[in-house]
């Protein structure tokens, strides 16, 4: 049976499970848990990930990551390839540690994402491991509520913003908006195609951005792209001064001339999120 496509873009937003095959733990202890978060920060720091929730349990691990460069496969491939060789190495093991393929969700962001961050952080209330997520140590609940350092690798910022501008308010809310999670419905049973979580526009959409793909895969990226302006000749002193240019620009140099998020924010002395937010933001009014 063929594997099913994976749909990769720039600023792409996934809910990731990985389990342990045959339902084995892949968590065997603390130590085995902290290197897995090592390893996540590492391969954020290499792919220019974004996470923005996690959870670990014994036997699988839940992460809601945004891909600023479209580059999910490779990055996974690392991340549970070398988490794979030090747990084999470190409990004298051999073979293979999780369950076939990682199984992917594409979210849709502005309306989900803020629901399976909460869904992400609730899973050892709903497994019966724990009455509150107060009392798990190994997810991104924690951090997120200000109840402890949050690692640098770990982004916050998006989920605190919707509920204040202060932090401390902010943090406030988020911990009720968690608790006011416990006992509902899963938002996965509004998935649709089977991947995709949101609404029946995004759901359009990326039905057509997984027909392009299918039709270009076989296409080198540099080829689809020659004789392309450089960013230089798009990009001059005076358009930077006009916001509204600015982001038009910015979207048709990442939408139809392939630059990516980072290449176009590093040009333009802006963050990479600042960049992909302004790119959704235009898309969005297209609809």
């Amino acid at each position: 049976m063929a594997r099913p496509l994976r749909i990769e873009y720039p600023g792409a937003l996934y809910h990731i499970t990985t389990r342990g095959d045959n339902r084995k733990k892949i968590f065997l202890n603390d130590t085995d848990r902290n290197n897995f978060l090592q390893n996540v920060k590492t391969t954020i720091e290499r792919y220019n990930w974004l996470c923005h929730a996690y959870c670990l349990m014994d036997n699988h691990y839940h992460l809601l990551l945004e891909t600023p460069e479209g580059n999910l496969s490779k990055g996974m491939r690392q991340l549970n390839g070398v988490y794979t060789q030090r747990f084999n190495f470190t409990h004298k093991t051999v073979g293979h540690l999780f369950q076939s393929r990682y199984k992917t969700f594409l979210i849709e962001k502005d309306p989900y994402l803020l629901e399976v961050a909460r869904y992400i952080v609730l899973n050892p209330v709903r497994a019966g491991t724990v009455t509150s997520p107060i009392e798990w140590e190994w997810s991104s609940y924690l951090s997120t509520a200000g109840k402890e350092i949050k690692p640098v690798w770990l982004t916050t910022e998006w989920i605190l913003n919707f509920f204040d501008n202060k932090i401390s308010n902010a943090q406030k809310k988020y911990e009720q908006f968690v608790t006011d999670g416990i006992g509902k419905n899963s938002p996965f049973e509004n998935v649709n195609e089977g991947i995709v979580l949101g609404f029946q526009q995004f759901v359009d959409w990326v039905r057509d951005t997984k027909t392009d793909q299918e039709k270009i895969t076989e296409i080198p990226r540099i080829q689809r792209f020659v004789g392309r302006p450089s960013l230089e000749d798009l990009f001059d002193s005076e358009i930077l001064k006009n916001k509204k240019i600015r982001d038009d620009l910015i979207c048709f140099a990442h939408t139809q001339l392939g630059y990516s998020q980072k290449e176009i924010a590093d040009y333009v002395d802006l963050h990479y999120t600042m960049v992909s937010k302004i790119i959704n933001n235009i898309k969005d009014n297209k609809f």
